[in-house]
């Protein structure tokens, strides 16, 4: 086809130009510069025959072209215009790849993995960086990093309490809202010290209790006629300092690696309270000491380590509970708060065999004192408390904790189970009925590790029953005190037969800790704003008149042309 055959068909002009716009290559400069020649004599030739309305269809295709490179380029290229375009913000990130963009972030041309690094100690974090292999890695990480900046605070900064209660759910808080994004990576399992949760106390803790219940069990007058023999309090007592030594080093092993995952269960409002389990273990494993290996009488010593960091920690936790902040004890109250306040009637008992008859009743005093507070807390549910689910679950076990473990202590520092003693026993054994009626609420919850704190205060109650029987003895205490430790014992026995199942078979016994990998801040999708039918009127005018203008912009250069 002629040049004349070209200019005098608007067909012909529009697909030229149309090239021009599609078809520029910039890898090949010949072709591109063949183009040029072709688009010079197409605008030489076509005075007075395009009309206005070919404008806007030749600007479209531009359009759709510029959307189109950014979709096949991918994180490269939005990255490179974020720079030209005052700093555009990167693309929102889904929880399943918002640790490291999953397919879409690429280096070089492999796809990067959960970057796990944001976790990591600092110190140990400083020193991977140093050893980054290209300076082209390190740019891309940098601008990954300031690219995030606009959408999520540093993660080493602490994460606002009601955050927690805002992207979490479950009575412990361990699962996502469906509208909640995270900073790691949902499909790919984590590596275990971020999996392992500091819940893992709660293992020691029913276990420990089981070995004081057998302890009474062989050794009280009430239950002499079982002719248990000791050497099962022995056997648990091993298995549960074998299990202490276990987890306790494996979480120090967190400490060190990942700290910051460390604080973010600490600023965990459930998760807060298991940072006094260690300590709790210590002294349940020191009162149940078998009696082949207990001495004539425990080394105050002993008190003072155990006792020490939970006295430092508790007046942490309980002076934000008194500041009337944002943890006050309204806001932050849920029912594994007990663990916070049980510790000081097992930290009496201890005091009390190694001689500290008055540093016993003090720690006596301080725990009743706040078991009432955070007693009646709970039990009026505040508006403002939000941890407690609607849902029933064995969590609430952990009410029955403080009154069982308050009538045992008061009864070791006075050596009598009087009327204090009794009244606080009388408390826990009606919680404890008035949560068995209820057994049915407490089907239809996946098993986790939280599971067994919620063992130990029905362990404390038994033992409390056994001491009421041993001060009241009769068929009937003789019997309910037997029927309690039998339903612990029953309760411990099936947890660990299924936290063996899970961990050595289905492999599921600790799943991605999704709680400590919140953002501080929400991230949703910014909602256009709806559309009002007077709105609708106003724009289609602005939009007519941009595009009259528009049309008179094209006529004059035509005319110049």
């Amino acid at each position: 086809m002629n040049n004349g055959a070209s200019a005098t068909s608007p067909h012909n002009s529009f697909q030229t130009h149309f090239l021009d716009i599609h078809e520029v290559l910039p890898e090949d400069e010949e072709e591109e510069g063949v183009i040029k020649m072709e688009d010079n004599k197409v605008t030489s030739s076509k005075k007075g025959l395009q009309k206005p309305t070919k404008l806007r269809e030749l600007k479209r295709p531009q359009r759709s072209f510029n959307r189109q490179v950014s979709l096949e380029t991918g994180f490269s290229v939005l990255g490179v215009e974020s720079k030209a375009k005052d700093e555009k913000k990167v693309l929102r990130r889904s929880g399943r790849s918002f640790g490291g963009f999953d397919s879409a972030n690429r280096v070089g041309a492999e796809a990067r993995k959960g970057d796990f690094n944001i976790f990591r100690t600092k110190s140990t974090l400083s020193k991977q960086n140093s050893l980054l292999p290209t300076r082209k890695e390190k740019e891309m990480e940098n601008q990954r990093a300031e690219g995030a900046t606009g959408l999520n605070e540093p993660v080493n900064k602490s994460v606002p309490v009601g955050r927690y209660f805002d992207a979490l759910r479950g009575p412990e808080l361990d699962q996502v809202k469906d509208s909640e994004d995270i900073l790691l990576p949902k499909d790919e399992i984590w590596p275990f010290l971020l999996r392992f949760p500091i819940n893992c106390f709660g293992i020691c803790l029913g276990l420990s209790s089981q070995a004081v219940l057998w302890r009474a069990l062989s050794t009280s007058p009430a239950t002499k006629f079982l002719h248990v023999t000791p050497f099962i309090n022995l056997s648990l007592w091993l298995l549960a300092l074998a299990t202490l030594i276990s987890v306790s080093i494996t979480y120090l092993l967190k400490c060190i690696h990942y700290f910051e995952a460390v604080k973010r269960e600490y600023f965990h409002p459930v998760r807060v309270n298991f940072f006094f389990a260690p300590w709790v273990v210590c002294m349940f494993l020191a009162i149940g000491l078998p009696p082949m290996l207990e001495p004539a009488k425990l080394h105050p010593a002993i008190w003072c380590a155990f006792m020490g960091p939970y006295f430092f920690l508790e007046l942490k936790i309980y002076g934000q509970w008194l500041s009337g902040g944002k943890r006050r004890l309204c806001k932050v109250a849920n029912p594994s708060s007990h663990l916070s306040v049980v510790g000081n009637f097992v930290g009496a008992i201890l005091a009390s065999k190694v001689g500290w008859i008055e540093a016993a009743k003090f720690l006596w005093s301080i725990g009743f004192a706040h078991y009432i507070v955070v007693f009646v807390t709970l039990y009026q549910r505040l508006p403002t408390s939000e941890a407690l689910p609607k849902e029933l679950h064995p969590v609430y076990s952990m009410f029955i904790a403080a009154p069982s473990a308050a009538s045992i202590a008061w009864g070791s520092i006075y050596s009598e189970f009087d009327g204090c003693s009794r009244t606080c026993f009388f408390i826990a054994l009606f919680l404890y009925i008035s949560l068995v009626v209820r057994i049915n609420f407490f089907t239809g919850f996946r098993f986790s590790v939280a599971w067994w704190s919620y063992t130990f205060p029905m362990t404390t109650a038994s033992v409390a029953t056994i001491k009421y029987a041993e001060q009241v003895p009769s068929v009937l205490s003789k019997g309910l005190a037997l029927c309690l430790s039998f339903m612990s014992s029953t309760m411990v026995s099936v947890l660990f037969v299924s936290t063996l199942l899970h961990a050595l078979f289905w492999k599921t016994l600790f799943p991605n800790d999704l709680a400590i990998a919140i953002t501080k801040k929400r991230l949703v999708k910014e909602k256009k704003p709806f559309k009002k039918a007077y709105d609708i009127k106003r724009w289609t005018k602005q939009a007519l008149t941009k595009n009259n203008s528009g049309d008179k912009e094209f006529n004059g250069e035509n005319k110049v042309v």
